[in-house]
């Protein structure tokens, strides 16, 4: 992830999207990308999905032919030489390549863009850290009316955790007791 200490966006030549959300997502975002820069980018996919999103006439990596440290690290390899300017991620609330698309992220060297579900994006970096903050919160379910039960939980699960380990021990030495 570069970029992060400036605001400034690197000239948009060639661009890669992890594709980890809906993909009627991506085929709304392409086109916006596509209108962002009319000298026309290079767009590379990074998808879990089989197929190709409609109009795109890229490069497509499937996660599933990088399976084991090896060959995730060849994609990386891989990734890194492309040198992309950009990064888009898909963060929709879509338990979708949630691994994948944060390791990419932090991975390859570019100024990453997080895609919401209604196909708006935000750049990462430090002018934008409300949005971030806000984003972060909504997923977290840190906001409205859910926040309040969010917290409990957080605050009690030292407490909980305590509770059911002497329980399990109690009912572990019970048991050897009565065995023996």
């Amino acid at each position: 992830m570069r970029y992060f200490f400036s605001r400034r966006i690197p000239e948009i030549t060639r661009v890669l999207l992890v594709e980890s959300g809906s993909r009627d997502i991506l085929e709304r975002v392409i086109p916006v990308l596509r209108r962002f820069n009319q000298h026309g980018i290079k767009i590379d996919l990074v998808t879990c999905f089989a197929g190709t999103p409609i109009e795109f006439d890229g490069r497509v990596y499937h996660v599933s032919d990088y399976a084991g440290p090896e060959a995730r690290q060849r994609l990386y390899d891989e990734l890194i030489g492309r040198q992309y300017a950009l990064t888009g991620i898909i963060c929709s609330g879509e338990p979708v390549m949630t691994k994948w698309k944060w390791m990419l992220a932090a991975r390859v060297p570019s100024k990453l863009m997080i895609i919401n579900e209604n196909a708006d994006f935000f750049w990462v970096d430090w002018g934008h850290w409300r949005s971030i903050a806000v984003v972060a919160l909504y997923r977290a379910g840190m906001t409205g009316s859910s926040a309040v039960p969010a917290l409990a939980r957080l605050l009690f699960f030292p407490f909980t955790l305590t509770y059911l380990l002497l329980y399990a021990g109690a009912v572990h030495f019970r048991r050897k007791i009565r065995i023996s």
